[in-house]
Formats: C-alpha cells, structure tokens, sequence
C-alpha cells in the first residue's frame, strides 16, 4: 500500500511511519495509561483493529502496527517475513519506541508471534490470543499448503493476477469461509488490501517462511499469562488449538466465544474485552 494512509483509512489519523532497520513500519498510536500492542493476523492490516482501537484509547495507550509488507509498512528485508524473524524485528521496533506493554494482543498469527515475542524475553506484558494459529496442517494438507504458498511467493505474476482480480464476491466468500460475518464497510477495507500487490506478496511470502515447529515445542516454556479467546465458529483456526495451547502453556485460560468467527474481534468487540478482562467503552 502506498504511503501515506488515505483519511478514510481506519485510524488514518494517528497513522505514522517509523523507520527502523530493516523495514518502515506503519504504526497507529493513540490514547494514555498503561501501553497496549496490537498485532494482527497474516493479510489484514491495522484496519482489523478498527472497532477494538477507539475502545481501548479511552483508557489506554494503544499501539497497532502493520507487519512488514503488509498495510501500510514497507519492507526493507524479503528474508525475513518468517516468525522469528518478524518477532525479532518486532521486538526491536518496540525497544527503540520504549514500548513497554501491560497487554500484547494478537490475532491469529499475529497471537504467534506475541507468544514468541515472549519466548525471545521480550517483555510483552499479559498476552491475549485472539483464535491462535497455533497449530500445523495436518494429512496432506500438512506439506500441499506450505509448498503451495512458496510456489506461489516464487512466481512474480501471481500477486498481480490475484490482486488484479479480487472483487467484493471474492472478500464476501473469503470471509464467510472463517466462519465470520462483518459489515460491508469491513469487507471493502480487506478488498482494498487484496487490491495491493504488494500487500499480497508480503502475505504470501510470509505463508513461505512462516513454520511453528520451534514455538509449539517452546510453549511449556513461557511463563507468561496468556488468555486463549477462541471464536466457536472459526472455520480457519478450529477452537481446539487454542484449547490444545492453554493446556501446554503454564499460566494460561482458554476461553470460548459462542457465534463467533475467526475475525471475533471485529464481529463483537466488546465480547473480546470482556474476555481479555479489559474495560468496554463505546466505539
């Protein structure tokens, strides 16, 4: 996506880009008090925090950030798109800034990545874990996804044909595939990304070097609170990972959302708060 963020842009307002090696980062901040990190998943953006972001500025000092490559951030560095390495990336940009969070929040793999942040010793406060992409395909599907994903980052005409041809009908059915159901005005923003060759070619490139192995084995070794939210209707990431993680890891609690997607947080803000234990607030 070209810099900068249009004013119709969720939060387009307290967009900014920060420059810090090896990428230039889109982050969103606003709000004071306690500091809260918000990651999103793998083809979203910080638009995915659009509902969630308002609530918590009116207690606390939100950050949202786009990974590299993808929204709005620009990355300096295709090699590393992998989880450690946007971890570890991650980890610095929040070092440079002073970023000090009592909450990281992340969706999907966005709640992976948090959950290695805390492995590295990053201190990423309490973690919430929205729908978790904690677990590896199973069957064939275990080794035709990730070599369908690096097939597909290795040949440069695919993130055009496929931005080139996403229409409203293409969002709609990708999303009602998670089990999810948000607003028109929802779906056009990830229209909007899935327009962007650029965005799409981050995501898939990252679908090419993303691997859980090292994490799933590291859980038992995180000391840090986690609380597993999991939508009961999530088509992309079945609830039983998350119930799975909060069994291996030792200071977590699962909780489950009846009705809900993979994108819950964007179906119903207010019950994620409610799980996380943070205070609702009108949008």
């Amino acid at each position: 996506m070209r810099w900068p963020p249009p004013d119709d842009w969720p939060m387009a307002a307290f967009s900014r880009q920060m420059c810090h090696r090896p990428h230039r980062w889109h982050v969103q901040s606003a709000g004071r008090g306690d500091t809260v990190l918000l990651i999103h998943g793998a083809g979203g953006a910080t638009q995915s925090w659009r509902a969630l972001f308002p609530r918590l500025a009116r207690s606390h000092h939100v950050v949202a950030v786009d990974l590299p490559g993808q929204g709005y951030s620009q990355s300096g560095a295709q090699q590393r798109f992998g989880l450690a390495a946007t971890a570890e990336d991650l980890c610095a940009l929040a070092a440079a800034e002073g970023w000090h969070p009592s909450i990281t929040i992340g969706h999907s793999a966005g709640a992976a990545i948090a959950l290695q942040m805390a492995l590295s010793g990053f201190p990423t406060g309490r973690i919430g874990a929205i729908n978790a992409a904690l677990g590896n395909f199973q069957g064939v599907a275990g080794w035709l996804f990730p070599m369908l994903a690096k097939a597909l980052a290795m040949t440069p005409l695919t993130a055009h044909l496929f931005s080139a041809t996403a229409n409203a009908a293409t969002v709609h059915r990708l999303i009602n595939g998670t089990g999810s159901e948000i607003s028109p005005e929802g779906e056009a923003y990830y229209l909007r990304l899935l327009r962007d060759r650029a965005h799409v070619d981050a995501t898939l490139s990252m679908m090419a070097q993303w691997t859980l192995d090292d994490l799933i084995a590291a859980l038992p070794e995180i000391q840090t609170d986690v609380t597993l939210v999991a939508g009961e209707n999530d088509k992309a990431v079945p609830p039983t990972i998350s119930k799975t993680a909060a069994q291996q890891l030792p200071h977590a609690r699962f909780h489950s959302l009846s009705q809900l997607g993979h994108l819950a947080h964007e179906e119903d803000p207010n019950a994620v708060l409610l799980a996380l234990n943070l205070p609702i607030a009108p949008s």
